[in-house]
């Protein structure tokens, strides 16, 4: 771990702050290899149901890469092949929900498209600024704001480089909520606790169909839906959760 990236857990749920609020929590390779270690954390602790992602400060969710490291790789293929933060919070197996205050922009709006559910801060601000400095994203930009948000409002994004605000990312469908500053954080926290209260291996699955939805045909998706609704039914709190139905009590679930 470093001190740019902050963990904490409480009740299920895990906190990662990106922790350089001086610097807008512009992105290392240290911080993109910290993140990798948190969630390799949580997808090997029964411990942690949910995860909640967000920045420290005011100013800042992420302003993405930080530019000044960009430059230190040998070669293009060892930029190509970089780890990647974007990669670190997709692969992670427990829903994750990001609180995203101030500016999203770059590889900050990536790694916010890699969360499941995304809320914002009044004063957040989106943007995918790459192609007014001669690139375009490389974390899933395109596609994750085309899925989000519709191939025109995608290319407006992408095409410009300009930036929209959180009232203009609810309406897009980039964000489910839009909250007062100080009222982000613990909606997260809230959102993340009752995710975690429900059966955990479920919600990983939900996880997993969420994403075949996005990649495989209807078909497939569906095919692939009822497998994983045959894993689940056949689970321990799954059995837990049809005796509590019965019984007229709140299930308790271990994650078996």
């Amino acid at each position: 771990m470093t001190q740019d990236l902050l963990f904490d857990m409480s009740d299920h749920v895990a906190t990662i702050t990106l922790n350089r609020p001086a610097k807008l929590n512009a992105l290392t390779p240290e911080m993109a290899a910290a993140l990798i270690d948190a969630v390799a954390e949580c997808n090997a602790s029964d411990a942690v149901r949910c995860v909640v992602i967000t920045g420290a400060g005011e100013k800042a969710f992420s302003a993405g890469s930080d530019i000044t490291t960009l430059d230190t790789y040998a070669t293009p293929w060892d930029f190509r092949n970089r780890d990647d933060y974007c990669d670190a919070l997709r692969a992670c197996r427990k829903p994750v929900v990001a609180a995203v205050n101030g500016y999203a922009l770059g590889g900050g709006l990536e790694t916010a498209m890699a969360a499941d559910i995304r809320i914002a801060s009044s004063n957040a601000r989106f943007a995918a600024p790459e192609i007014k400095l001669g690139w375009i994203g490389g974390g899933g930009m395109a596609a994750g704001l085309t899925y989000a948000m519709g191939t025109s409002n995608a290319a407006m994004m992408l095409l410009t480089g300009d930036m929209f605000d959180a009232q203009k990312a609810l309406d897009w469908g980039l964000v489910s909520e839009v909250l007062s500053p100080d009222a982000l954080l613990p909606r997260a926290q809230e959102i993340a606790a009752t995710i975690a209260s429900r059966a955990p291996i479920a919600a990983e699955t939900a996880k997993l169909n969420l994403r075949a939805a996005h990649t495989m045909s209807w078909e497939k998706a569906i095919e692939y839906e009822r497998d994983l609704q045959a894993i689940c039914f056949a689970t321990e709190d799954a059995q837990e959760g049809r005796a509590a139905f019965a019984e007229k009590r709140a299930p308790v679930f271990r994650r078996r």
